[in-house]
């Protein structure tokens, strides 16, 4: 996408932010709707079977000592 098309899309967006409805606000049917949510949840399962990295499991453990040091105050 162009700067000025990421732009002229801004202002559209900004223009109707005056929480008016349009006459023809995009909807999806219910299918769609469904196909989308299985597919999200589909991806996220798989995501949330995957471990921690440990740098993270790490960052976790620091946070923890510092709170409980600061609990304890």
């Amino acid at each position: 996408m162009t700067v000025d098309k990421g732009n002229k899309l801004a202002r559209v967006s900004l223009d109707n932010g005056s929480g008016e409805k349009l006459a023809t606000d995009p909807k999806l049917d219910s299918g769609s709707q469904k196909r989308i949510g299985d597919q999200l949840r589909a991806m996220y399962d798989e995501l949330m079977q995957q471990p921690v990295p440990d740098r993270f499991r790490d960052l976790l453990e620091q946070l923890d000592k510092n709170g409980q040091k600061d609990g304890s105050q």
